[in-house]
């Protein structure tokens, strides 16, 4: 990985670790076929307190996971920065399938290509009949 590449990324790890600083608040949000590999990434900024969303954006990666993708580390920085977030907030973790319901799938329905997330809790992974995951 370039030097660049890495800045970009530690960049943006710097802005999810400093936590809470006021408003305006960007929300970053990974998304993936499972909870290992994400192909999507969306940036969601919320003005104030009592604001919903104003600004949302989307990136995907054709091929491998795009918290290593460094053009696209960048292109995060660089949208956060352009509307002058002050907090940069993430789950630290893969929430869900990146395919969208009423989009991709029926809504209310669940997505036939990432069958991992059917039947699960997409902010803990955890599944939902409560049956556990065989290491094999």
């Amino acid at each position: 990985m370039s030097l660049k590449a890495t800045w970009y990324r530690d960049k943006l790890l710097k802005k999810f670790r400093r936590g809470f600083h006021g408003y305006p608040v960007a929300t970053v949000a990974y998304y993936g076929p499972d909870d290992r590999l994400a192909s999507k990434a969306v940036v969601g900024i919320a003005p104030d307190e009592n604001a919903e969303v104003e600004m949302l954006e989307r990136w995907y990666a054709e091929t491998g996971d795009i918290r290593q993708d460094p053009a696209i580390s960048e292109a995060i920085v660089r949208y956060i920065e352009s509307h002058a977030v002050r907090s940069v907030l993430t789950p630290g973790r893969i929430i869900g399938c990146p395919h969208e319901a009423g989009v991709h799938y029926p809504e209310g329905g669940t997505c036939p290509v990432c069958t991992y997330w059917a039947g699960r809790d997409r902010f803990t992974g955890e599944r939902l009949d409560g049956e556990k995951e065989s290491d094999a």
